[in-house]
Protein backbone atom coordinates (compact mmCIF):
# COMPACT_ATOMS: atom_id res chain seq x y z
CA UNK A 1 0.00 0.00 0.00
CA UNK A 2 2.82 2.41 0.90
CA UNK A 3 4.56 1.67 -2.39
CA UNK A 4 1.30 2.29 -4.26
CA UNK A 5 0.85 5.69 -2.60
CA UNK A 6 4.40 6.76 -3.55
CA UNK A 7 3.83 5.72 -7.14
CA UNK A 8 0.50 7.54 -7.31
CA UNK A 9 2.17 10.73 -5.89
CA UNK A 10 4.90 10.56 -8.50
CA UNK A 11 2.37 10.19 -11.33
CA UNK A 12 0.39 13.15 -9.96
CA UNK A 13 3.45 15.42 -9.95
CA UNK A 14 4.37 14.32 -13.47
CA UNK A 15 0.86 15.06 -14.72
CA UNK A 16 0.95 18.55 -13.23
CA UNK A 17 4.24 19.34 -15.03
CA UNK A 18 2.85 18.10 -18.34
CA UNK A 19 -0.31 20.20 -18.03
CA UNK A 20 1.76 23.26 -17.03
CA UNK A 21 3.88 22.93 -20.19
CA UNK A 22 0.79 22.51 -22.35
CA UNK A 23 -0.78 25.60 -20.78
CA UNK A 24 2.37 27.62 -21.56
CA UNK A 25 2.29 26.53 -25.19
CA UNK A 26 -1.38 27.43 -25.45
CA UNK A 27 -0.82 30.91 -23.97
CA UNK A 28 2.09 31.63 -26.34
CA UNK A 29 0.06 30.37 -29.25
CA UNK A 30 -2.74 32.76 -28.40
CA UNK A 31 -0.55 35.92 -28.59
CA UNK A 32 -2.12 38.06 -31.36
CA UNK A 33 -0.10 38.29 -34.54
CA UNK A 34 0.04 42.09 -34.26
CA UNK A 35 1.78 41.91 -30.89
CA UNK A 36 4.32 39.43 -32.22
CA UNK A 37 5.14 41.74 -35.15
CA UNK A 38 5.44 44.67 -32.75
CA UNK A 39 7.91 42.74 -30.63
CA UNK A 40 10.08 42.02 -33.68
CA UNK A 41 9.99 45.69 -34.69
CA UNK A 42 11.13 46.79 -31.22
CA UNK A 43 14.06 44.34 -31.31
CA UNK A 44 15.04 45.46 -34.82
CA UNK A 45 15.02 49.14 -33.81
CA UNK A 46 17.29 48.39 -30.85
CA UNK A 47 19.85 46.63 -33.06
CA UNK A 48 19.71 49.37 -35.70
CA UNK A 49 20.42 52.08 -33.12
CA UNK A 50 23.50 50.22 -31.92
CA UNK A 51 24.86 49.92 -35.45
CA UNK A 52 24.27 53.62 -36.22
CA UNK A 53 25.92 54.65 -32.95
CA UNK A 54 29.09 52.79 -33.92
CA UNK A 55 29.22 54.39 -37.37
CA UNK A 56 28.70 58.01 -36.37
CA UNK A 57 31.81 60.08 -35.46
CA UNK A 58 30.50 60.97 -32.01
CA UNK A 59 32.46 62.08 -28.97
CA UNK A 60 33.08 59.29 -26.48
CA UNK A 61 32.12 59.64 -22.81
CA UNK A 62 34.74 60.88 -20.38
CA UNK A 63 37.16 58.01 -19.70
CA UNK A 64 37.89 56.80 -16.20
CA UNK A 65 41.34 57.32 -14.72
CA UNK A 66 43.65 60.21 -13.76
CA UNK A 67 44.10 63.18 -16.09
CA UNK A 68 42.16 61.82 -19.03
CA UNK A 69 40.17 64.06 -21.32
CA UNK A 70 37.08 63.19 -23.33
CA UNK A 71 37.67 62.01 -26.86
CA UNK A 72 36.62 64.74 -29.30
CA UNK A 73 34.58 64.09 -32.43
CA UNK A 74 36.92 62.71 -35.11
CA UNK A 75 35.77 62.35 -38.71
CA UNK A 76 36.95 58.98 -40.09
CA UNK A 77 39.28 58.81 -43.07
CA UNK A 78 36.53 57.10 -45.08
CA UNK A 79 34.91 60.55 -45.31
CA UNK A 80 37.81 61.97 -47.33
CA UNK A 81 39.48 58.94 -48.95
CA UNK A 82 37.36 57.28 -51.63
CA UNK A 83 38.08 54.00 -53.35
CA UNK A 84 39.29 55.76 -56.49
CA UNK A 85 41.95 57.74 -54.60
CA UNK A 86 43.25 55.09 -52.18
CA UNK A 87 46.58 53.35 -52.70
CA UNK A 88 47.52 49.83 -51.64
CA UNK A 89 49.59 50.06 -48.48
CA UNK A 90 51.22 47.82 -45.90
CA UNK A 91 49.67 47.28 -42.45
CA UNK A 92 49.98 50.12 -39.96
CA UNK A 93 52.92 50.10 -37.54
CA UNK A 94 52.46 50.77 -33.85
CA UNK A 95 54.36 51.99 -30.80
CA UNK A 96 53.55 51.24 -27.18
CA UNK A 97 52.34 54.71 -26.19
CA UNK A 98 52.02 58.27 -27.44
CA UNK A 99 54.14 60.44 -25.16
CA UNK A 100 54.34 63.60 -27.29
CA UNK A 101 52.42 65.47 -29.98
CA UNK A 102 53.94 67.51 -32.80
CA UNK A 103 51.89 70.34 -34.31
CA UNK A 104 52.29 71.15 -38.02
CA UNK A 105 50.71 73.30 -40.68
CA UNK A 106 50.09 71.96 -44.17
CA UNK A 107 51.56 75.03 -45.93
CA UNK A 108 48.47 75.22 -48.14
CA UNK A 109 46.07 78.12 -48.85
CA UNK A 110 43.96 79.47 -45.97
CA UNK A 111 40.99 80.76 -47.97
CA UNK A 112 39.04 77.52 -48.20
CA UNK A 113 35.49 76.55 -47.41
CA UNK A 114 35.28 73.88 -44.72
CA UNK A 115 33.13 71.78 -47.04
CA UNK A 116 36.19 71.55 -49.32
CA UNK A 117 38.40 69.95 -46.66
CA UNK A 118 37.93 66.30 -47.74
CA UNK A 119 39.20 67.28 -51.21
CA UNK A 120 42.14 69.17 -49.68
CA UNK A 121 43.15 66.17 -47.56
CA UNK A 122 42.91 63.92 -50.63
CA UNK A 123 45.32 66.28 -52.40
CA UNK A 124 47.77 66.12 -49.49
CA UNK A 125 47.46 62.34 -49.47
CA UNK A 126 48.05 62.18 -53.24
CA UNK A 127 51.19 64.31 -52.95
CA UNK A 128 52.68 62.32 -50.10
CA UNK A 129 51.88 58.89 -51.51
CA UNK A 130 52.57 59.91 -55.09
CA UNK A 131 55.54 62.27 -55.50
CA UNK A 132 57.07 61.38 -52.12
CA UNK A 133 56.11 57.70 -52.44
CA UNK A 134 55.08 57.38 -48.79
CA UNK A 135 52.87 54.45 -47.84
CA UNK A 136 50.13 56.75 -46.41
CA UNK A 137 49.50 60.34 -45.42
CA UNK A 138 52.07 61.27 -42.79
CA UNK A 139 49.89 63.08 -40.24
CA UNK A 140 47.88 61.14 -37.70
CA UNK A 141 45.24 63.89 -37.58
CA UNK A 142 44.28 67.04 -39.46
CA UNK A 143 42.29 70.03 -38.18
CA UNK A 144 40.54 72.61 -40.34
CA UNK A 145 39.77 76.28 -39.73
CA UNK A 146 36.26 75.41 -38.51
CA UNK A 147 37.64 73.15 -35.78
CA UNK A 148 36.74 69.84 -37.43
CA UNK A 149 39.17 67.02 -36.65
CA UNK A 150 39.90 64.40 -39.32
CA UNK A 151 41.56 61.02 -38.99
CA UNK A 152 44.71 61.00 -41.10
CA UNK A 153 47.03 58.02 -41.15
CA UNK A 154 45.33 54.62 -40.98
CA UNK A 155 45.54 52.29 -38.01
CA UNK A 156 43.02 53.51 -35.45
CA UNK A 157 42.73 56.92 -33.82
CA UNK A 158 42.92 55.49 -30.30
CA UNK A 159 46.10 53.52 -30.96
CA UNK A 160 49.75 54.63 -31.02
CA UNK A 161 50.11 54.55 -34.82
CA UNK A 162 53.65 55.32 -36.05
CA UNK A 163 53.33 58.35 -38.32
CA UNK A 164 55.59 60.07 -40.86
CA UNK A 165 55.41 63.68 -39.72
CA UNK A 166 58.57 64.60 -37.78
CA UNK A 167 61.87 63.26 -39.11
CA UNK A 168 63.64 61.33 -36.35
CA UNK A 169 60.75 61.51 -33.88
CA UNK A 170 57.89 59.54 -35.39
CA UNK A 171 57.98 56.81 -32.74
CA UNK A 172 55.84 57.32 -29.66
CA UNK A 173 54.41 60.56 -31.01
CA UNK A 174 51.35 61.79 -32.93
CA UNK A 175 51.29 64.43 -35.65
CA UNK A 176 48.48 67.00 -35.79
CA UNK A 177 48.37 69.16 -38.92
CA UNK A 178 46.55 72.49 -39.04
CA UNK A 179 45.22 72.91 -42.59
CA UNK A 180 46.59 76.22 -43.88
CA UNK A 181 49.70 78.39 -43.69
CA UNK A 182 50.37 80.25 -40.44
CA UNK A 183 53.39 82.46 -40.88
CA UNK A 184 53.97 85.56 -38.77
CA UNK A 185 50.93 87.85 -38.59
CA UNK A 186 48.46 85.28 -39.93
CA UNK A 187 45.30 84.97 -37.82
CA UNK A 188 44.86 81.50 -36.32
CA UNK A 189 41.17 80.62 -35.94
CA UNK A 190 40.09 80.05 -32.35
CA UNK A 191 38.10 76.97 -33.41
CA UNK A 192 41.31 75.46 -34.77
CA UNK A 193 43.39 76.00 -31.63
CA UNK A 194 40.55 74.70 -29.45
CA UNK A 195 40.32 71.55 -31.58
CA UNK A 196 44.09 71.00 -31.38
CA UNK A 197 43.97 71.42 -27.60
CA UNK A 198 41.08 68.98 -27.17
CA UNK A 199 42.71 66.41 -29.45
CA UNK A 200 46.10 66.69 -27.72
CA UNK A 201 44.47 66.51 -24.29
CA UNK A 202 42.69 63.28 -25.19
CA UNK A 203 45.61 61.64 -27.04
CA UNK A 204 48.22 62.45 -24.38
CA UNK A 205 45.76 61.66 -21.60
CA UNK A 206 45.61 58.04 -22.76
CA UNK A 207 49.18 57.77 -21.43
CA UNK A 208 48.56 60.24 -18.57
CA UNK A 209 51.01 62.74 -20.12
CA UNK A 210 50.86 66.41 -19.08
CA UNK A 211 50.69 68.65 -22.21
CA UNK A 212 52.79 71.26 -20.37
CA UNK A 213 55.61 68.88 -19.53
CA UNK A 214 58.75 67.75 -21.34
CA UNK A 215 59.81 64.30 -22.46
CA UNK A 216 63.12 62.70 -23.42
CA UNK A 217 63.05 61.29 -26.95
CA UNK A 218 65.82 59.64 -28.94
CA UNK A 219 66.29 60.65 -32.56
CA UNK A 220 66.14 57.83 -35.10
CA UNK A 221 67.39 59.75 -38.14
CA UNK A 222 70.39 61.93 -39.00
CA UNK A 223 68.15 64.24 -41.03
CA UNK A 224 66.46 65.34 -37.83
CA UNK A 225 67.46 68.42 -35.85
CA UNK A 226 69.31 65.85 -33.72
CA UNK A 227 71.56 63.14 -35.18
CA UNK A 228 70.46 59.53 -34.85
CA UNK A 229 70.91 58.18 -31.35
CA UNK A 230 70.88 61.63 -29.74
CA UNK A 231 68.65 62.01 -26.68
CA UNK A 232 66.69 65.25 -26.71
CA UNK A 233 64.38 66.82 -24.14
CA UNK A 234 61.36 68.22 -26.00
CA UNK A 235 57.94 69.59 -25.04
CA UNK A 236 55.23 66.95 -24.88
CA UNK A 237 53.18 69.30 -27.08
CA UNK A 238 55.70 70.70 -29.52
CA UNK A 239 55.90 72.43 -32.86
CA UNK A 240 57.40 70.58 -35.80
CA UNK A 241 60.44 72.86 -35.60
CA UNK A 242 61.35 71.46 -32.17
CA UNK A 243 62.45 68.22 -33.81
CA UNK A 244 63.30 69.24 -37.38
CA UNK A 245 64.93 72.19 -39.15
CA UNK A 246 61.83 73.89 -40.50
CA UNK A 247 59.60 76.95 -40.11
CA UNK A 248 56.60 74.65 -39.57
CA UNK A 249 54.09 75.14 -37.92
CA UNK A 250 54.58 78.82 -38.76
CA UNK A 251 55.36 81.66 -36.36
CA UNK A 252 51.70 82.55 -35.79
CA UNK A 253 50.65 79.01 -34.82
CA UNK A 254 53.87 78.48 -32.83
CA UNK A 255 53.03 81.54 -30.73
CA UNK A 256 49.70 79.88 -29.83
CA UNK A 257 51.33 76.72 -28.44
CA UNK A 258 51.69 77.93 -24.82
CA UNK A 259 47.97 78.67 -24.71
CA UNK A 260 47.14 75.36 -26.40
CA UNK A 261 49.22 73.51 -23.78
CA UNK A 262 47.43 75.27 -20.93
CA UNK A 263 44.02 74.59 -22.45
CA UNK A 264 44.87 70.92 -23.03
CA UNK A 265 46.04 70.55 -19.43
CA UNK A 266 42.80 72.14 -18.20
CA UNK A 267 40.78 69.67 -20.29
CA UNK A 268 42.70 66.87 -18.57
CA UNK A 269 41.65 68.25 -15.20
CA UNK A 270 45.12 69.45 -14.24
Amino acid sequence: MRVFRKARGAWTRLARRVWARRATVVVLGCVPGLLAVLALVVCAVGVDRKVVARERPVAAPLPAGPHRAARPVIVPRSRWLDAGSAHAQPPARYDDHVVAVFVHHTDSPNAYECAEVPRIIRSLYAGQTGVRRWDDIGYNFLVDRCGTIYEGRAGGVDRAVTGAHTQGFNHGTAGIAAIGTFGAGTPVPRAMTEAIASLAAWKLGLSDVDPRATVRLVSSNDLSRYTAGTSAVLPTLAGHDAGFMTNCPGAALASQLPGIRSRAAHLQGR
